[in-house]
């Protein structure tokens, strides 16, 4: 305890880092959780396999399959619980895939999650990053892999963990958007070709 209170805070300090989420925004983030829960329910069991899910999620959706009434909220609730403690980014890239996207989106959020997984086992995987995306916040990425590794040693929820995701997902998303348009021609030279026939 007293190493925690080496120096005495500013309050406003505290206020830029140490505020709780509002009781609304927790509970509307636990809602949200559990509506993905509900649709992980609803898929079939050939779907589920494809989702990526620890096994005590994936074990609790599957038992929820096979209840009905209360038993199945309160099994709701429960799966709600378990995915406070996952990143729910890929499980609902997948959802989405499954709702019509493409297999090329599949392979894409998998290399950005096995690149997630490297970073965190080695950060010389910071070098691979610099030379994909030359843009990429080293410094923001770095910072995040020590909270990740904070939080997965404290079992604490995983936000710096999601956070690289999306850092990664937003650093993707954008070569992916400046090769089509490299690749489209501008609007005045389709304007000219005329329609697609």
């Amino acid at each position: 305890m007293q190493a925690m209170r080496h120096h005495q805070s500013d309050p406003a300090d505290e206020d830029d880092f140490l505020e709780p989420p509002s009781k609304s925004s927790r509970k509307r983030e636990m809602q949200a959780l559990q509506d993905l829960g509900e649709q992980l329910v609803a898929l079939s069991p050939e779907r589920l396999k494809k989702v990526p899910l620890p096994e005590t999620l994936y074990e609790a959706i599957r038992a929820a399959q096979g209840f009905k009434m209360e038993a199945r909220r309160r099994q709701l609730q429960y799966i709600g619980k378990l995915m406070r403690k996952i990143d729910p980014e890929p499980i609902q890239a997948q959802l989405e895939i499954f709702a019509g996207n493409s297999a090329a989106e599949v392979a894409k959020m998998h290399r950005l999650e096995r690149l997630r997984e490297q970073l965190l086992e080695d950060e010389q995987t910071i070098g691979t990053i610099a030379e994909t995306w030359p843009e990429a916040d080293l410094q923001y990425l770095r910072t995040l892999r020590r909270n990740a590794l904070k939080e997965r040693e404290a079992a604490r929820p995983p936000k710096s963990f999601r956070e690289i995701f999306r850092v990664l997902r937003e650093l993707q998303d954008a070569s992916d958007a400046a090769a089509e348009a490299a690749q489209t021609p501008s609007d005045e030279d389709a304007a000219e070709q005329g329609p697609n026939p």
